[in-house]
């Protein structure tokens, strides 16, 4: 059945180029696993020097307002000086986001980061990635491997956990499960992020940077995997649905190129291990990213799990948003039923769904309006998920359709040209 989301019921996420909740560090370009959907070629000892880092840092400063730096890659971990990165991301007075797939982390190096000022790990775990020792396994038993870094986080304590996972069209019905999952660690698993995979479309177009034509093979998401299918944001809701029925986003950001579309969709939901009582409304997320705004001067991003475990102060929102109030009317029904629910902590867990860059069928490429994983290239700040057509091209390709592309003449007289218009960019005549 198909899943409609009305963004108008929404909260539009305020978060834009020059003023964002997040921004994307990627000291190395090296990795220890080779994940399908990766946007980012594996390069072996591609580690950018602590001078380098520092530099990209200053750009942030002065192109971009953030307030939490997703420390990427490659996996930041293999960096030899990642307990430094962390370092002068906290002296700069942001929040360190470790983005890992976790391999190379250990309690010893997990105390130093703390000690360091790392504020979260965002864990990409998800069937697609050949671990060693996990071959065959599905979503649902990664959660054994997903429960292991949680907890090691709930250990040194104060730490926020995030997992994500790319869903394809084989995985997708896991999602509901793996919510389950995080339902139960709800006091130690804070956000559950689901990417959508957005299959190549590059045998479709011609692509060019700048005027020269390009071939688009030499990219690693080039790769077209002809058994999997596109996955859509509503897809993703569609299947939580199957099991949390009255499932509720209440954020997004669009797409460049489509207003009503669903680039990031924010979900957050309140509970305990046993029972989830509902979801906040638009204007709570609203009310959360423009007071944190307005009292440090930028958007809010990751939080600490001790502020994640006050949900019965959270319900002080309850006469400004309606999602807020529907949850304090079942957390109260729940307690005169059985008063002892009273000394279990009420969290805030949060689930956001991502989907990637849509290619239209006329060649237009809608990426995130106001996408948070922006970074360095060049001292200007780029699409981290495009970034390899910077690295290779040197500048972000086009996609023309074969149909529009330019043809030799039938008379032999020469070719037809790309013209450039207002109304047209990609004509031809």
């Amino acid at each position: 059945m198909e899943t409609k989301i009305d963004h108008n019921a929404l909260y539009r996420l305020p978060w834009t180029l020059p003023d964002n909740a997040i921004s994307w560090l990627e000291p190395t370009v090296a990795c220890n696993l080779a994940c399908e959907g990766c946007y980012r070629a594996n390069v072996p000892g591609g580690h950018k020097t602590l001078a380098q880092i520092r530099h990209e840092l200053r750009v942030f400063k002065s192109l971009r307002k953030t307030d939490g730096i997703s420390i990427a890659g490659g996996d930041p971990l293999l960096h030899p000086d990642i307990i430094e990165i962390v370092s002068m991301v906290t002296d700069g007075g942001l929040k360190p986001i470790v983005n890992t797939n976790g391999q190379a982390l250990t309690r010893e190096l997990l105390r130093d980061l703390k000690r360091a000022g790392v504020v979260g790990f965002t864990f990409h775990v998800d069937s697609k990635q050949h671990r060693p020792h996990w071959k065959g396994k599905n979503e649902v038993d990664l959660n054994e491997l997903r429960l292991s870094y949680a907890e090691m986080l709930a250990e040194a304590g104060g730490i926020c956990c995030a997992f994500n996972s790319t869903v394809y069209s084989d995985t997708l019905e896991y999602t509901p499960l793996m919510l389950a999952w995080a339902q139960e660690h709800i006091d130690i698993v804070h956000t559950m992020v689901f990417i959508a995979f957005r299959a190549a479309a590059a045998g479709e177009f011609a692509y060019y940077a700048g005027a020269e034509r390009v071939e688009m093979g030499s990219l690693v998401y080039s790769v077209v995997e002809e058994k999997q299918q596109t996955i859509m944001a509503e897809d993703i809701v569609g299947a939580i649905r199957t099991r949390y029925p009255d499932f509720q986003p209440c954020a997004y950001l669009n797409g460049t190129e489509k207003p009503d579309s669903f680039k990031w969709l924010m979900t957050a939901r309140m509970g305990t291990k046993e029972r989830i009582y509902g979801y906040v409304g638009p204007r709570y997320m609203e009310l959360t990213q423009t007071l944190h705004h307005l009292l440090k001067g930028r958007y809010l991003a990751y939080t600490t799990p001790a502020v994640l475990r006050r949900g019965r102060l959270m319900l002080l929102l309850a006469p400004v948003d309606p999602g807020v109030s529907s949850i304090l009317r079942s957390y109260t029904s729940a307690l005169l039923r059985n008063p002892l629910r009273a000394v279990r902590p009420l969290c805030l867990q949060s689930v956001m769904i991502i989907q990637p860059v849509d290619t239209f069928p006329d060649g237009r490429m809608s990426m995130c309006d106001g996408c948070p994983d922006i970074t360095v290239w060049e001292d200007e700040i780029v699409w981290s998920c495009r970034l390899e057509e910077k690295m290779k091209f040197g500048s972000f390709v086009r996609a023309i359709p074969w149909e529009r592309v330019p043809q030799p003449a039938a008379d032999g007289g020469g070719e037809r040209h790309l013209v450039t218009n207002q109304n047209d960019p990609f004509g031809v005549r």
